[in-house]
């Protein structure tokens, strides 16, 4: 028996110190980590795996330059056409003068910049900005917009493009959650307001016997536009969507926008 013992630890498992132990280099490049394994002294190929981390660490305080919405503009039209002030601003007028023709009326917005700020452990982050609002209202009926005063009147002439533009000089103000702040691709909601002041208005017209006519003025828009918006995000994909506190005239309609659309920016 103690024979037998000592010839068996004699003959004990020597794989794991004969065998040279493989050698494997590790480099990382930014969020990639490159692995190359093998021992060339052996003659052993080297193989070498690539992993893409998705995984980042957050700076307190991020930019985004130059962002762009694409979307849809409308409003909740509250006007009481009974009324005197609505007469007076619009004679003869009802709700059908002023309906917009769908998938015609959109909402363009550049934004030269945003940043987010952490707040509490980059999941509660303040997003503020500054850009361009351009509102694009495309009427279905043959309504013009009168000046000195501003007056609106149902035309005569048929118009193949009637357009009242209303651009904006806005700067957006929320308060993001951010579920997922270690991606690159957030997953969050964003809500807020917006300050907007109105520098450029302006109806262009399309018809046979005038062509392309553009009035600017006013029309007795209100010159600020303050609302109410939200953001979700969606990984790569970011909707927003705004709804105005007040009617866009300052007088005679009680016209509240909106607008829904997408957002292209990196988060």
């Amino acid at each position: 028996m103690l024979c037998a013992y000592m010839s068996g630890k004699a003959q004990a498992d020597t794989t794991g110190t004969n065998t040279p132990k493989e050698k494997a280099d590790t480099i990382q490049i930014g969020s990639m980590i490159i692995i190359k394994k093998g021992n060339p002294d052996n003659g052993d190929g080297s193989v070498v795996h690539i992993h893409k981390g998705h995984h980042y660490k957050p700076s307190n305080i991020s930019t985004n330059w130059i962002i762009v919405d694409l979307g849809f503009t409308n409003y909740n039209d509250k006007t009481n056409y009974g009324g005197a002030d609505a007469q007076q601003f619009a004679p003869g007028s009802t709700k059908d003068w002023f309906k917009l023709r769908n998938g015609k009326s959109v909402d363009v917005n550049i934004w030269f910049f945003m940043q987010r700020l952490n707040l509490i452990q980059h999941v509660v982050n303040l997003k503020y900005g500054l850009g361009l609002e351009l509102n694009n209202y495309r009427y279905t009926t043959n309504i013009k917009y009168l000046t000195n005063p501003t007056k609106v009147i149902m035309d005569t002439l048929s118009y193949s493009k009637n357009k009242l533009a209303a651009d904006y000089v806005t700067i957006p103000v929320m308060l993001n959650f951010n579920f997922t702040p270690n991606l690159r691709h957030d997953f969050g909601i964003s809500a807020g307001a917006s300050f907007g002041y109105l520098y450029s208005s302006r109806q262009k017209l399309i018809s046979d016997p005038y062509g392309k006519q553009k009035t600017h003025n006013d029309f007795d828009l209100n010159p600020w536009k303050i609302s109410w918006i939200a953001e979700i995000q969606l990984g790569p994909v970011k909707l927003y969507g705004s709804y105005a506190t007040q009617s866009m005239f300052s007088k005679g309609l009680d016209q509240i926008p909106y607008t829904v659309g997408i957002r292209l920016s990196n988060w």
